[in-house]
């Protein structure tokens, strides 16, 4: 059986363990765009700002390099967020 592990946001492309979750950390899962599936650490974050939601960098949507994917919060789901658009930086 293939364990289903997902790269978290934020790791370096050359971590030696890129699906490495912190025990005691809350993590969201994004939904669409170009970071699908990967995870979201949010344990530092109030509620009002996971509320808002996030513009993450990512270097494989519209934009390329510096282009940022709009997450926001999937209603009625606090697990996940779902991908809204991309801005340029």
């Amino acid at each position: 059986m293939t364990e289903n592990r997902r790269w978290i946001y934020g790791t370096d492309h050359d971590d030696p363990d890129p699906y490495a979750l912190d025990p005691g950390s809350t993590y969201i899962e994004l939904v669409g765009g170009p970071l699908d599936g990967q995870l979201l650490d949010v344990t530092a974050l109030t509620a009002d700002e996971r509320a808002d939601g996030a513009l993450l960098m990512t270097d494989h949507g519209a934009y390329g390099p510096g282009g940022r994917a709009d997450y926001e919060p999937r209603p009625g789901c606090a697990t996940r967020w779902d991908w809204s658009g991309e801005v340029p930086w």
